[in-house]
């Protein structure tokens, strides 16, 4: 099999579970100030030092953690390994910095693991390429490093290969310590740290050869700025099994130069952060996350939704119950997400469309006046559900809507009603069997 072959193999399950959870843990929940506040406010080892010597959630409980994903309806889930910080929340021989350290003494990604799997739902690392406390990580000029602009650092020799060994050998802790990984999110590369610059090759056929089903993100040589070669018809070998646009999701989703449809994942925050942020109240509402997720599954895409856990492990409370909110949905819809994907439909000025072989969703935002049409489906539908309850909705012929041959019409009401209230106003999702 070629590259292409091989992703689509792997990814065969990514694109039917279509939901996960991101989680972003460390020590910059202790501050709450996002997840970058070494970099932004250009911190020096020492000052973020009092986070290292602080850390130690006490109410951090992952079997919690899985069971709200999974009662949210999500899949998998993703956690952060080791940020761009360079704390690791696993137990590395690498390093002295590392949660088995710090007062908590435990191996968060081992608990996080563990507790995933026994809910019966897929697990995924996240682990930076980039390093703000690894001596040889470069430091001066650096774009990102906290010590960017930092004159005593000008004239330091970094042993950036040094540095290699030590990335390559915890991603192999990685691949090695934690049983079956399914996902590993690298993040990111950027100038010219990007590619080879990791000994990407290298990298790949390690993790390849330890763990051959995982799926791995483009990050390698690409950001949430851009795609990477992933986007061309011959990838690179580390242009990764799925695109992972940030904070947006992509207007047409995200294909090839063939115009073939690619594995992409948009990761987006429940607010404004990915770290916790204390003062960041401004959360998306349940529907409006399902209603991206809707967007996303109706371009062929995944959703992967962040939770930052607080200083002490805990979700937030918003958090919760955001996620509660969406699982009641998702409990009753979610055919219309898992193993979904793109119609051959145009998509509808009421909504959006997913289909799944010959059931065809209609997730209906908008409420009309007289019946909602559907166009292109004209003697093409065997029958007509509300996918929540499984009630009959019957096709009409309503008596204002001769000129449109090409449609099929139906209400919530009855035939002769010309306006009615929607049974979800989140996301009411009509599911038509196709002939």
């Amino acid at each position: 099999m070629n590259l292409v072959e091989e992703r689509t193999k792997r990814t065969q399950w990514f694109l039917k579970d279509r939901f996960g959870m991101f989680i972003h843990f460390g020590l910059y929940s202790i501050p709450a100030r996002g997840e970058w506040i070494r970099s932004n406010e250009k911190m020096s080892k020492e000052d973020y030092q009092i986070y290292f010597d602080e850390f130690n959630p006490i109410n951090y409980d992952p079997k919690s953690w899985a069971r709200a994903a999974k009662e949210a309806g999500m899949k998998y889930a993703v956690m952060t390994a080791k940020h761009h910080d360079g704390f690791c929340l696993f137990d590395s021989k690498f390093t002295e910095y590392k949660s088995t350290n710090t007062k908590a003494k435990r191996d968060l990604i081992r608990e996080y693991v563990e507790a995933f799997r026994e809910e019966g739902l897929k697990v995924g690392l996240y682990y930076s390429t980039i390093d703000w406390y690894h001596a040889d990580f470069p430091h001066y000029n650096d774009r990102h490093h906290p010590m960017r602009e930092n004159v005593s650092y000008k004239n330091v020799q970094h042993d950036f290969q040094r540095y290699l060994e030590y990335m390559h050998g915890q991603v192999r802790e990685l691949c090695t310590n934690y049983g079956k990984i399914d996902i590993l999110w690298f993040d990111f590369s950027y100038d010219d740290m990007s590619g080879e610059k990791w000994k990407a090759t290298e990298l790949i056929n390690m993790v390849r050869t330890l763990q051959p089903d995982v799926i791995i993100d483009n990050r390698l040589e690409a950001s949430g700025e851009n795609a990477g070669s992933i986007r061309t018809s011959n990838p690179s070998f580390f242009a990764g099994d799925f695109a992972s646009p940030e904070q947006i999701i992509p207007p047409e989703g995200i294909v090839n130069e063939n115009g073939n449809s690619i594995p992409w994942e948009a990761c987006i925050t429940m607010n404004n952060h990915w770290g916790y942020c204390s003062t960041d109240k401004n959360y998306k509402s349940a529907k409006m996350i399902i209603r991206k997720l809707v967007e996303c599954v109706s371009k062929n895409g995944n959703l992967l939704l962040n939770i930052g856990p607080n200083a002490k492990g805990e979700f937030p409370v918003e958090s919760l119950n955001i996620l509660k909110e969406i699982g009641i949905w998702m409990k009753n819809n979610g055919e219309s997400i898992y193993n979904c994907g793109k119609s051959e439909l145009p998509k509808p000025e009421w909504g959006y469309y997913t289909q799944n072989k010959n059931n065809l969703y209609a997730h209906i935002f908008e409420p009309s006046i007289g019946p909602i049409g559907l166009s292109g489906l004209k003697d093409k539908v065997e029958k007509v559900r509300l996918l929540s309850d499984s009630s009959e909705i019957r096709i009409i012929n309503p008596w204002n809507t001769l000129d449109f041959e090409d449609y099929i019409f139906f209400n919530f009401g009855s035939p002769e009603q010309l306006t009615y209230p929607l049974p979800d106003n989140i996301d009411t999702v009509v599911e038509l069997e196709l002939m």
